[in-house]
């Protein structure tokens, strides 16, 4: 009988402890944390029961006597004991042998690929035919000396300055009309034949110049030329 007492004892005190603890809770909660009545109650009613509870759960829960220890123990034992006996006497399962493996199916046979056709080599490509070189037959029309009224000043066909003037003079060329006739075959003889500015012709599209200027035209190098701007 003395055990069911102390555990009441025990259980008494755990709630009167919970009881002093919320009312200490409602008594500052009211002064300190500005709560109403109501809020602080309801709040010290709560930490009552939850505290007074708890301390009687961990408190005051019957401990197990040595007897109780000592024959848990025992039935511990027993029971991990019996466990490989039981496995001990558990017949042996016999592993049957695995059937044999089935043949394999025979390959189907490779069906023969015809061989492709040959295919004939690609031509070699065809080599670009030489010109020839410009000859005498290709040479334009010359001059021996400007017609009445005086040469052109064909300086004022950009890309020819005073030094080329005085070489296409030498030649027998003078004037703008002169220039604007030459066929091609005539613009390749004249490129290869200017010593020192071969290609000049073509480069700088004399004949085209020429032609605005033998017609009357201006263009822009030659109203240059004609302000004195460029020579």
């Amino acid at each position: 009988m003395a055990e069911p007492a102390g555990n009441l004892r025990c259980t008494i005190t755990c709630w009167l402890i919970g009881l002093l603890v919320g009312i200490l809770a409602i008594v500052l909660l009211r002064l300190i944390g500005d709560l109403s009545w109501p809020g602080a109650i309801f709040t010290g009613g709560l930490l009552f029961v939850v505290l007074g509870a708890l301390l009687s759960v961990i408190l005051c829960r019957p401990l197990p006597t040595l007897e109780e220890v000592q024959a848990r123990h025992a039935r511990t034992t027993t029971v991990s004991s019996s466990k490989p006996a039981a496995a001990a006497a558990a017949p042996v399962a016999t592993q049957e042998p695995a059937p044999a493996p089935e043949p394999a199916p025979a390959p189907a046979p490779v069906a023969e690929t015809a061989p492709e056709p040959e295919t004939a080599p690609a031509p070699a490509p065809a080599e670009p035919e030489a010109t020839d070189p410009p000859g005498e037959a290709d040479k334009p029309e010359m001059l021996g000396g400007p017609r009445e009224g005086g040469a052109d000043n064909l300086k004022e066909i950009k890309g020819v300055g005073p030094k080329l003037e005085t070489l296409l003079n030498s030649m027998g060329v003078y004037h703008f009309d002169q220039i604007a006739s030459w066929t091609g075959k005539e613009i390749a003889w004249v490129d290869a034949n200017l010593e020192g500015f071969k290609g000049r012709v073509s480069r700088d599209n004399w004949v085209d110049q020429a032609k605005v200027l033998a017609a009357g035209g201006d263009t822009e190098f030659s109203k240059r030329v004609e302000d004195g701007d460029v020579y």
